[in-house]
């Protein structure tokens, strides 16, 4: 029984709006954008919903909107793609890296504190795997210090926190349509604010710091550029096939919930195994477990032909460009490097079936147990 890691539910309906843009001609501006953008607000509860190229467009803008220049210091969990850090970057303001906590994978408050200075601008959350950080201690210590708050959501699409999806309590949420993704468009992105001024900012920046949009032109090129922007716009053939998948989420989701309970069920109990506590507020991206002999498991999985991945295999701290321009030491990074050497990420997909849940738990079981 081969097992994939990922599946999209991609369906006819889908595809005919996708054609429908492409024979149209306009294939970005359009009216498929705004529907998405207006579901994504509704489903998210958000108050503004702005569609980018990727989730890494996203958060380049936030940083940008949020005035993070050299100078400044913004901290990043060193659990997450290194996407979260480039953006920072790319401003010119200088990434802290910071350790997390094992028992999640997520940036915690006592973490953040060591690595606060009279420079910290900024922070931005990654929610791992879907599992909302703690984010009531942290928004209080954020108030108190005046610190601007960015959520990474990658992973967090269906993510809630006191019944709040993810997303709305900082600064900006930023989420990700990475074929991998809950949803997906290809590539491609969403940025939510509840802060008009924001959604303003942010929605010229993506279009080159165009004022007016194209809908709103009297005269073909009629505009002016009051800022410097980027082109990081979403096209509207990738928002259509979008739109469904956001519209039924909810199925999906609830899917997802069942399959990370089968989960636990298989695997609770066993000492060599080292789950992270389930969350019903838990969007379950993927599933993931620690292993201390992860590579048995990988060889097994590989011969199996069972889908796997590891996020993330190398921290933050130990890529090479950070690593060396930071003088990063391994020995602030205890957490982070041991969550990387056994963590393990299992699909987590609508279309899995329990009988492959269980065939993935049962080689698991069998490979830990030779060890």
């Amino acid at each position: 029984m081969k097992v994939e890691y990922s599946r999209k539910e991609i369906y006819g309906k889908d595809l005919k709006k996708v054609n429908q843009v492409l024979k149209s001609g306009w294939l970005t501006h359009g009216i498929f954008t705004d529907e998405f953008e207006k579901e994504f607000c509704k489903y998210t509860g958000s108050k503004y919903c702005i569609t980018v190229s990727s989730c890494t467009a996203g958060l380049h803008l936030s940083c940008i909107v949020a005035g993070f220049k050299k100078g400044d210091e913004v901290i990043v969990p060193a659990m997450t793609h290194v996407a979260t850090a480039h953006a920072v970057e790319h401003t010119g303001a200088k990434t802290v890296i910071a350790d997390i906590d094992l028992k999640t994978g997520n940036l915690d408050l006592e973490n953040i504190k060591k690595n606060i200075t009279s420079k910290t601008k900024g922070i931005i959350l990654v929610h791992m795997a879907g599992l909302p950080c703690d984010l009531k201690r942290i928004i209080r210590f954020c108030k108190q210090k005046k610190i601007i708050l960015i959520e990474d959501c990658a992973h967090g699409l269906g993510s809630t926190f006191k019944n709040i999806h993810v997303g709305n309590f900082g600064f900006t949420g930023n989420f990700s349509f990475y074929p991998t993704k809950q949803i997906t468009t290809g590539e491609g992105g969403a940025v939510t604010t509840n802060n008009k001024n924001i959604y303003k900012k942010l929605k010229q920046l993506k279009a080159f710091g165009i004022d007016k949009d194209i809908k709103n032109r009297k005269i073909p090129g009629d505009y002016d550029v009051k800022n410097l922007g980027l082109n990081y716009r979403l096209t509207d053939f990738q928002a259509a096939l979008g739109i469904n998948q956001i519209k039924y989420y909810d199925k999906n989701l609830k899917r997802r919930k069942e399959i990370a309970k089968r989960y636990y069920k298989n695997l609770e109990g066993n000492k060599k195994v080292t789950l992270i506590k389930f969350d019903k507020s838990n969007s379950f991206y993927v599933f993931q477990i620690l292993l201390k002999n992860r590579n048995k498991l990988i060889k097994k999985f590989k011969e199996l032909g069972i889908g796997f991945s590891i996020q993330y295999l190398k921290p933050i701290n130990k890529m090479s460009y950070y690593k060396k321009k930071y003088k990063l030491s391994d020995k602030n990074f205890k957490s982070a490097n041991l969550f990387s050497k056994q963590v393990i990420s299992l699909p987590v997909y609508p279309k899995l079936k329990n009988k492959e849940i269980d065939f993935i738990c049962n080689s698991i079981r069998q490979t830990i147990n030779e060890t």
